[in-house]
């Protein structure tokens, strides 16, 4: 390992690639804890300590996950990366909806290259909306939840001017993160967009671990500490585990030439959806606690019944009926996004085209079915998977005093792992291309 890794830094145009990913990573990090202008930083790290201390759960936690802290600091680059992702899962599932999308993304990469355009269009109109909303709830004090500390009240300038600026600029930082991505993709090494989530959920690792400690003592960190190395073990292998269904080309004559005759396979991973289920699921547990917070009721009022049934039912993370929903609406999800993402009528269409069958299955609608069936099989594995694996901060959370996003689960453990799995193997191809011995035996 330690031969391979010197191989890595040896070898002068993989070493430089690196190094440039490095450095882009290190520039998305300092813009993490630049203020935005117009915000009063000693007020905002008040209410950080003040947050952590009293472990109360606000309406951007989870987002604040995937900006690495820095959504909750109100920096220029509060947003992070969330615009991106929410304009890239809208622009696939348009494909459903529109049939241009669709008729793009079936060109190749002049297509691809129209959607990419789409994509970043809609991340900044994104990003304007998004920069707004947080903006005006940093003004109405509701950034970190019910906080009693009066600093919570006064984090932003009232001006609109300064307003104006600061959504002006945190878009901006967002534009420049997905530049960032952009650049690493091109000249760096990995999937730019994926290392910077993988940045972001990375940094909060330390500081969600330490509050365990602080809160439960050495054992219970420790405890925590083996159980995420067997969910990391254990997603490892879910995620590289598939279904290869052997697919055989018959041999055709065109010309002087004959074509086919060879033999392949058709992979189903069990976890086919990725991360984008949970996503959604969090996405939809969200829309009530907004709406509660935005029905809060007037000093001297009793509160609306449902929303104190909201509060009590599905805010935190520790109530049964939260985790039921949670469970279910993630289990959902996966089903949809598998449904649109994999076609079995337009996989056969193309077997069947270019005479390809599996064996034992007649081509056409014999194979659509069959595929079908191998794949609600496999997705219904890959939902109780997800669902599991969604629910293990909500469990640290009851009993180990964490906050609903503990490292070793949700979202963030499927993305570091899928992430880290990635640029392993396309690094060990480049070692390959060069030295004829990858980094992984």
């Amino acid at each position: 390992m330690f031969s391979a890794i010197g191989r890595i830094f040896r070898t002068p145009d993989l070493r430089r690639k690196i190094v440039f990913t490095l450095a882009i990573v290190s520039l998305f990090r300092l813009g993490s804890f630049i203020p935005a202008p117009f915000v009063d930083f000693n007020n905002v790290q008040a209410c950080l300590v003040a947050n952590q201390a009293t472990g109360t759960s606000g309406l951007y936690d989870m987002i604040n996950l995937f900006s690495g802290g820095a959504l909750l600091q109100l920096s220029i680059f509060a947003l992070g990366i969330m615009p991106y992702i929410t304009a890239s899962i809208i622009t696939q599932l348009l494909r459903v909806v529109i049939p241009h999308f669709e008729t793009l993304h079936k060109e190749g990469q002049a297509g691809q290259a129209k959607l990419t355009q789409y994509t970043r269009y809609l991340t900044i109109a994104l990003a304007v909306l998004q920069s707004t909303t947080l903006i005006t709830v940093a003004r109405s004090g509701q950034l970190f939840g019910a906080s009693a500390n009066q600093a919570c009240q006064n984090l932003v300038s009232q001006e609109w001017w300064a307003i104006l600026i600061m959504i002006l600029t945190m878009t901006a930082g967002t534009g420049l993160i997905m530049w960032f991505g952009e650049l690493i993709t091109e000249r760096g090494i990995g999937n730019g967009m994926s290392l910077l989530i993988f940045t972001s959920i990375s940094a909060s690792f330390p500081g969600a671990m330490w509050i365990i400690k602080e809160s439960r003592g050495w054992e219970v960190f420790f405890f925590v500490l083996a159980i995420g190395l067997l969910v990391i073990a254990a997603v490892v292998y879910v995620e590289q585990s598939q279904r290869r269904i052997p697919v055989q080309y018959a041999k055709r004559v065109v010309g002087r030439r004959t074509y086919g005759g060879s033999s392949t396979y058709i992979p189903i991973k069990v976890n086919m959806a990725g991360v984008i289920p949970v996503i959604f699921a969090s996405a939809i547990l969200y829309l009530p606690m907004l709406i509660a917070q935005f029905n809060q009721p007037q000093i001297g009022e009793d509160p609306k019944p449902w929303v104190v049934w909201v509060q009590n039912n599905l805010v935190t993370g520790d109530q049964p009926l939260y985790m039921l929903v949670f469970f279910l609406l993630v289990i959902g999800f996966t089903f949809f996004y598998v449904q649109i993402t994999f076609n079995p009528e337009e996989v056969s269409d193309n077997m069947k085209q270019y005479g390809g069958f599996i064996p034992g299955i007649r081509a056409g609608r014999p194979t659509a079915e069959y595929l079908n069936y191998v794949l609600i099989r496999i997705t219904s594995a890959g939902s109780l998977y997800l669902g599991i694996i969604a629910l293990i901060p909500l469990i640290a959370l009851s009993f180990f005093g964490a906050n609903q996003n503990f490292p070793f689960g949700g979202a963030s453990i499927l993305i570091i792992v899928g992430v880290g799995l990635e640029t392993v193997k396309q690094i060990d191809a480049q070692l390959q291309q060069r030295h004829y011995e990858g980094l992984l035996k």
